[in-house]
């Protein structure tokens, strides 16, 4: 996918999102214009950085590591970059994600059909070990912080 491909989704992904926050949330959308901004820009340079740095990692971990760089305490800028995405509900940022994702397998359920059966029984397996893994998680480092 081209960048500018990458750019259009991730605008109207933010559109939606704007929507869905301003319903979901009571978040005015031009209170919530700022951090959608900065969100698709991390976005973007994180697609940037996959393109043009020669070792294959996915975008998605130069958007995590370019977020948390530009959101660390003490980064010039860091408090109003919290402060914009704060404003974007997380909820109404998964909502238009999801809805992609689900025109994405939409696509291709021939070959979802072609897998069968057994492509149920292990998505239920993958997510109930995720969240028995998570729970156990979960459990031992609020054991260790003292919170339970």
């Amino acid at each position: 996918m081209k960048t500018m491909e990458v750019l259009a989704v991730l605008i109207i992904i933010g559109a939606i999102t704007l929507v869905g926050n301003l319903v979901g949330a009571n978040i005015p959308m031009i209170d919530a214009i700022p951090g959608m901004i900065f969100l698709i820009a991390i976005s973007i340079i994180g697609v940037i950085c996959a393109k043009v740095i020669p070792v294959k990692i996915p975008a998605v971990a130069y958007v995590v590591t370019i977020g948390c760089i530009v959101t660390i305490p003490g980064f010039p800028g860091a408090t109003i970059f919290n402060a914009w995405a704060q404003k974007v509900n997380f909820l109404a940022l998964t909502t238009p994600i999801l809805a992609y994702a689900g025109i994405s397998i939409g696509k291709d359920l021939g070959m979802l059909k072609k897998t069968g059966w057994r492509i149920l029984i292990v998505s239920c397996i993958v997510f109930i070990g995720t969240y028995i893994g998570s729970t156990i998680i979960a459990q031992l480092i609020l054991k260790l912080i003292g919170e339970i």
